[in-house]
């Protein structure tokens, strides 16, 4: 265990990067915010890194806010306590949507507010059996942050989406992989090398496919159809130009399988 409450490992072109704060039970303070932040765009913008992780420790994927320190921060007005959503959250869940490579979540423990937030952000999920989901957000008089007005509703469908908040429910990892929420779910010891298994096979694959792929399902819903339609045969292009493309067409005439190097 480190002091640190976010710790990053690169292992070959794979990052893992893991909120361990388990007195807190991963809430997020101000110094994981800080830290998740910084280690989220240090590996978006790292080439060698071509696959990433989001875990937490096994007690708690992530709690979201820590509520101790809002506490706190409110007495010096609303405007200043919730300067994090720009400040730290928007951020984070921004790179982790548009980074040009897949991201996973290792959800091995209970994953409330910002912290489905963040799983949710990511490509793919990787859940423990019985997890406990919440969007907690209406329970403390509060609505959406971390992205989940997008996420959410496009995983689960919109009346879907408004339960989940207006009652504030809990839900676990089986209800949410079936309304769809993507991921699978393993048993608790084999979250994290589940999520990291696939993160390797994904490392392996052709990278600037999977980056164009990523953006062109953010862009899709505010395009119409000609504009979707142009951003495809753009993206294709871009597609074809890498040798990943040129190499796997002549693999396969070759019946050979091919081998990919993100270039």
């Amino acid at each position: 265990m480190s002091d640190a409450p976010v710790v990053v490992d690169r292992v070959d072109a794979v990052a893992t990067i893991t909120l361990d704060d388990p007195a807190h039970r991963n809430a997020l303070t101000v110094a994981a915010k800080e830290a998740l932040r910084a280690a989220v765009a240090d590996v978006a913008a790292d080439d060698a890194v071509r696959a990433v992780v989001l875990a937490g420790t096994t007690r708690a994927f992530c709690l979201g806010q820590d509520l101790g320190e809002h506490a706190a921060a409110l007495a010096d007005g609303a405007e200043a306590a919730f300067s994090t959503v720009r400040e730290h959250y928007s951020p984070v869940v921004r790179d982790l949507l548009t980074m040009p490579k897949p991201v996973l979540a290792a959800v091995a423990g209970t994953c409330a507010g910002a912290g489905l937030g963040l799983a949710l952000a990511c490509d793919h999920r990787v859940f423990a059996t019985g997890v406990r989901l919440a969007t907690a957000f209406t329970g403390i008089g509060l609505t959406f942050d971390t992205g989940l007005s997008v996420t959410l509703p496009r995983a689960v469908g919109d009346a879907r989406a408004k339960e989940l908040v207006l009652f504030g429910r809990t839900f676990t990892a089986e209800e949410a992989v079936a309304w769809g929420i993507a991921g699978e779910i393993v048993e608790p010891d084999e979250v994290l090398p589940r999520a990291t298994a696939l993160a390797r096979q994904l490392a392996e694959g052709p990278t600037t496919a999977f980056a164009q792929t990523k953006r062109l399902l953010a862009r899709a819903p505010g395009l119409s159809l000609d504009d979707a339609l142009a951003a495809e045969a753009v993206a294709q292009t871009r597609c074809g130009a890498t040798s990943d493309h040129t190499g796997a067409v002549a693999s396969f005439l070759t019946r050979e399988p091919p081998t990919f190097t993100g270039r």
